[in-house]
């Protein structure tokens, strides 16, 4: 069984947002992160009018209802962890 870069959470499962941004960037390290801990997510556009909500919008993580507590926790760590730049980085690394 071949491994998939981005596999899919199982569609006969109940999914639940744990997590949603403005920034696909961010959005694409958290699902990451989640996906290093064996969590199978789905990343969905936010649909929003941009006819009536010009530059609005983002993305939303969903997993497995049964894995949306440990998702909801590695999240929760993951924003409370200060930000990397590159000064900090130097002194670190």
């Amino acid at each position: 069984m071949p491994v998939t870069a981005n596999p899919k959470p199982d569609p006969n499962e109940k999914l639940v947002k744990v997590f949603d941004t403005e920034q696909e960037p961010e959005a694409l390290v958290v699902q990451g992160l989640l996906q290093s801990a064996g969590i199978v997510s789905e990343l969905q556009a936010i649909d929003v009018s941009q006819d009536a909500f010009p530059g609005l919008g983002g993305v939303k993580l969903l997993v497995a209802e049964n894995d949306a507590d440990a998702a909801k926790k590695i999240i929760e760590s993951y924003r409370q962890s200060p930000p990397v730049d590159d000064e900090t980085a130097e002194l670190t690394g």
